[in-house]
């Protein structure tokens, strides 16, 4: 008895220590020290070649976009639903841009100066202004200044949930939903890795927000005395063509990265969900980045499409039949691409072709710009796009002076036969 009595009291005292050193629920990425990953010196991918085959990841959801036409370039569970971390303070800080004064000086509450997880260091009663709490928002990620902003907006957390949640419905992101501003673990707290490349992209579009995610140190003021901040985004300065955005970690979503990356005409959003660790967090970004780059580059199908159609116009245009129609003069013309230029894997380019489907008899009327059929665009039996063949003209129905007339010639016809 005495025996067991002493082991479970050891048993007790074993389980407390390691819960003192099991890490908190953080909002981002404070244990730096436990794991370092250096993307200059650890290269993960042979650079030099040409092509590179598609990458092998570690994280659980992951997505790239191209920023010009939101085409998707790689998916991994990129529609699946997943909590997101401090990459929600993408949203936090798009909202309090979009209706907050940046100059303008608050006061720091209780309960965001309670804040736990990753914070920026502020105390009840604290004078910052707004810009300087977007900083630290998205620099080293405080969870403390996104309950301040939120407060801020809103009053409280609950009616600024509201406001990002009206927000990506507006965005039409049907697969996400915000519980708070700073993104520690919540059951329906969530996004998708291609919804969350969708804001991204979106926010970038804002100058204030491009700049501040693209900042790698930071001087605020907090009651009159600076503070520098470092930006926790370790790709950010160490990988050609990064200029953002945002750091994520917790218990429940594991490593998170969204980071923006353009080379010469080539802008894209990374997207990586779920890394079991920072290290393959950072491998998986740029195994995924460096794979883009090599393997796509900017193509205007717009060009490819409007000369196989020119092609195809001439030999089917004097094909069509027009049933009781006015006139059978018709023309045809293609429906302008709403992204003429997208990214296309090179060893495609050379593989293009175009497959039409339209409707030869028409009935009339007819009304100029009505869809008659598709051109859709393949590479290697996969489809890369689809346009509209449109009616370039009006064509309107016959009415009984229209038979008359055509009777009339019809006659006239037949009485020069006939006399010759």
């Amino acid at each position: 008895m005495f025996k067991k009595t002493k082991l479970f009291k050891i048993f007790i005292i074993l389980t407390v220590i390691l819960n003192f050193f099991i890490p908190i629920i953080y909002a981002d990425d404070l244990n730096e020290t436990i794991e370092k990953f250096n993307p200059v010196t650890n290269k993960t991918i042979e650079t030099t070649a040409k092509q590179v085959n598609v990458p092998n990841i570690n994280s659980k959801a992951a997505v790239i976009i191209d920023r010009n036409s939101n085409t998707v370039l790689f998916g991994k569970n990129e529609n699946s639903r997943r909590k997101m971390a401090s990459t929600t303070k993408i949203m936090t800080c798009l909202i309090v841009l979009e209706q907050g004064n940046l100059e303008e000086t608050i006061t720091v509450s209780k309960k965001s100066a309670a804040t736990g997880g990753s914070r920026l260091g502020l105390k009840t009663n604290d004078k910052i202004k707004v810009k300087d709490l977007l900083y630290g928002l998205m620099l080293c990620s405080g969870n403390d200044a996104a309950v301040a902003l939120a407060e801020y907006i809103s009053d409280d957390i609950q009616n600024f949930s509201s406001l990002m949640n009206n927000k990506a419905k507006e965005l039409g992101l049907t697969n996400t939903n915000f519980e708070t501003p700073h993104g520690l673990d919540s059951e329906n707290h969530y996004t998708t890795a291609y919804e969350l490349a969708l804001l991204t992209n979106y926010a970038l579009n804002n100058p204030t927000f491009a700049k501040i995610v693209n900042t790698k140190t930071y001087e605020i003021k907090i009651n009159g005395y600076s503070k520098t901040i470092t930006n926790t985004n370790e790709l950010l300065g160490n990988l050609n063509g990064v200029y953002g955005v945002k750091t994520g970690f917790t218990n429940g979503a594991n490593r998170c990265l969204v980071t923006a990356c353009k080379r010469n005409n080539l802008d894209i959003i990374c997207v990586v969900l779920g890394a079991d660790t920072k290290n393959f967090r950072t491998k998986d970004s740029i195994n995924l980045i460096e794979y883009t780059f090599k393997n796509y580059e900017p193509f205007n199908i717009q060009n490819f499409i409007n000369e196989q159609f020119e092609s195809w116009k001439n030999n089917n245009l004097n094909t069509f039949s027009i049933i009781k129609g006015d006139t059978s003069n018709i023309d045809i013309k293609l429906e302008p691409l709403k992204n003429p230029v997208i990214p296309i894997k090179k060893d495609c380019i050379n593989n293009l072709t175009c497959t039409f489907s339209c409707k030869k008899i028409l009935n009339a009327p007819l009304n100029i710009n009505e869809p008659i059929g598709t051109i859709d665009l393949y590479c290697n039996n996969t489809i890369i796009s689809s346009t509209k063949i449109l009616l370039n003209n009006t064509i309107n129905k016959k009415n009984v002076f229209d038979y008359f007339i055509n009777f009339y010639k019809d006659i006239k016809k037949i009485s020069k036969t006939i006399y010759f």
